[in-house]
């Protein structure tokens, strides 16, 4: 039987809309960086900086990027690193860790990164093996965002930070051209570029109807026992960066 399209995702078991999703994520993945860039003008890479700022890792650090995608965030990460830091990257979407892969093995940091499947609800790490962990724009697809971030929060040792890249709702007229954008424009160009219209449509259906600033905290951050640090608006709350520390 074929899998569900995703623009019934929403209505679907659990189970079955994470198995739409990695379908989802695994039929464009060949142009998933492209599309991100064009569509976002290029504010994805601004914000990648922005992370890595906050974060601020010590040059042996050890860190993880979970829902990892190609590795961008991850390549950023290990680029301010030294020799014997590392970055480990996690995606439940085979094809994405193939294209990771494919990337490091291109990369002049490739010493310091690996990539593996993997369930970010269900990391297969021990307690307290990391110094931080990152998720950039993938904690809305995971079925249970905070079990994933209480996963996140597990492997973190104590002290530790847990930042997170998420979509927001920005208001004002910016927001009303966002959702113009948004309902219009992605789909259109990002089915031209992927071949997956309905993929186009259901990611920012999903940003539009994921929960951001307060809520966000107050829904997932601190549920998964993580103490919040920081709340930042990217873009007139067109992004957020959120900041957990691991008590």
């Amino acid at each position: 039987m074929s899998t569900p399209s995703p623009d019934v995702a929403e209505q679907l078991a659990p189970e079955e809309r994470a198995e739409v999703v990695r379908t989802m994520f695994g039929d464009i993945a060949g142009k998933y960086d492209a599309t991100n860039t064009v569509l976002s003008g290029g504010m994805h890479h601004l914000w990648r900086k922005k992370a890595l700022r906050e974060m601020s890792p010590t040059p042996d650090a050890k860190l993880l990027d979970v829902c990892c995608g190609t590795g961008d965030l991850a390549f950023t990460l290990a680029g301010a690193l030294g020799p014997s830091g590392e970055v480990v990257g996690t995606d439940f979407t085979p094809q994405m860790i193939t294209l990771a892969n494919e990337k490091a093995g291109k990369s002049d940091v490739a010493a310091k990164m690996s990539f593996q499947v993997a369930d970010a609800m269900a990391l297969p790490f021990e307690d307290n093996t990391f110094d931080g962990a990152t998720v950039s724009f993938g904690i809305r697809n995971v079925v249970d965002p905070t079990a994933g971030l209480a996963e996140m929060r597990r492997v973190v040792k104590p002290g530790g930070k847990v930042l997170v890249l998420e979509f927001g709702q920005p208001a004002g007229l910016f927001g009303m051209t966002f959702r113009w954008y948004s309902r219009v424009v992605m789909p259109a160009v990002g089915g031209l570029m992927t071949g997956n219209r309905a993929a186009y449509e259901y990611l920012p259906r999903t940003s539009a109807a994921f929960p951001a600033g307060d809520l966000f905290v107050e829904n997932y951050l601190q549920p998964a026992g993580l103490t919040h640090s920081s709340s930042t608006p990217l873009l007139w709350g067109l992004a957020w960066l959120y900041v957990g520390e691991v008590p």
